[in-house]
């Protein structure tokens, strides 16, 4: 007969810690439930000393506890998460900037910044998606959104819906980010610094369409009824494009170039001066964003600055419209533009 061996029993699981609740908390700094709920949710109409606010702080921390957003959403009658979607253009270090410190500016208003990805829908049909979330508010950057996708997200319990790019969208706030301006300055710079021959480079990358269209405009707006010419020059964001674009620079015969942005400007200067084109005696650069390594180049590359809204701004907009969900969309232009001029013009 065979003996088989006993499996030695399991230890018992250690027993679980239960989740620290409101009540906890309130126990141990010595305050109300009322009260933990008033400070931990920045609740401002209700005077609660800093002594106070820094015992339940702390008791919270000491115990792990974190608020149930759901609850919390329950109790206020919404959410408080701000949904950005993934803008569908690609995005360089200035927006980047810019959305960090909007994510800073709504976190201290107690706001919780959700970015949703860019698969799937596009537009009205995205927002069908985005509603499923329940969003108190919707930053939506760049164009697509319409009248349409507005009323899904507002039905669904959105009080602020908003929108950074070129048009206003019935029923949503907008902050026009009308980029001619950008063009058109560094049109008429270079018509200022002597320069006839103006190549406008266009990138070919998907989505900056929307943004390069408009600065072309700039520039044939500065230039209109000048004796300057304006010649476009289609660009990938290649080495391999920039090197052939420049093999043929001469053929041109331009003496300037807009480069759409800074490192499109990078990538074409390097290109020109492995061919010996001199900068600026030959050809004028000027980039836009004022990125620093534009100014490590050498020459030093001049550009034009952009002026975005502060995220303190945008996010006081977004606050407004959540406790006033009943007020007219506000309209605000917010892109500036202004040329750093460096050694390269």
């Amino acid at each position: 007969m065979v003996q088989i061996p006993k499996t030695p029993a399991l230890p018992s699981p250690a027993p679980s810690r239960s989740v620290p609740t409101s009540a906890d908390v309130a126990r141990l700094a010595g305050v109300s439930r009322a009260t933990v709920s008033y400070v931990l949710n920045n609740t401002s109409a209700v005077r609660i000393s800093e002594p106070t606010r820094r015992r339940v702080h702390e008791a919270a921390k000491e115990l792990g506890y974190v608020p149930h957003a759901a609850a919390r959403s329950l109790r206020a009658g919404h959410s408080r998460m701000v949904l950005i979607p993934a803008p569908t253009f690609p995005v360089g270090p200035l927006y980047s900037r810019f959305l960090a410190d909007l994510q800073g500016a709504l976190g201290i208003l107690d706001y919780t910044v959700v970015q949703y990805g860019t698969g799937g829908p596009h537009g009205d049909e995205a927002a069908r998606a985005w509603a499923e979330l329940r969003p108190v508010a919707v930053l939506v950057p760049g164009s697509g959104l319409g009248p349409r996708g507005v009323a899904v997200l507002k039905r669904s319990g959105a009080r602020a819906v908003v929108t950074l790019g070129p048009e206003t969208i019935e029923g949503a706030h907008a902050l026009l980010m009308d980029h001619d301006v950008v063009g058109h300055s560094a049109g008429s710079h270079l018509y200022d610094r002597g320069r006839r021959r103006i190549g406008v480079v266009i990138p070919q990358e998907p989505g900056l369409e929307a943004f390069s269209a408009p600065r072309l405009d700039g520039v044939r707006q500065a230039l209109r009824g000048t004796d300057a010419t304006v010649t476009e020059l289609p660009l990938a964001n290649e080495e391999e494009a920039a090197a052939s674009l420049a093999a043929r620079w001469r053929t041109l015969g331009l003496d300037a170039v807009f480069t759409y942005n800074d490192e499109y400007a990078m990538l074409l200067m390097r290109a020109l001066q492995d061919e010996g084109v001199r900068i600026p005696e030959e050809t004028a650069v000027i980039g836009a964003d004022d990125l620093m390594l534009g100014r490590l180049l050498r020459p030093r590359l001049t550009t034009v600055r952009l002026e975005l809204p502060s995220g303190r701004e945008l996010a006081e907009l977004v606050d407004r419209a959540v406790r006033k969900p009943g007020t007219a969309p506000e309209t605000h232009k917010v892109l500036g533009a202004t040329v750093v001029h460096r050694e390269s013009s």
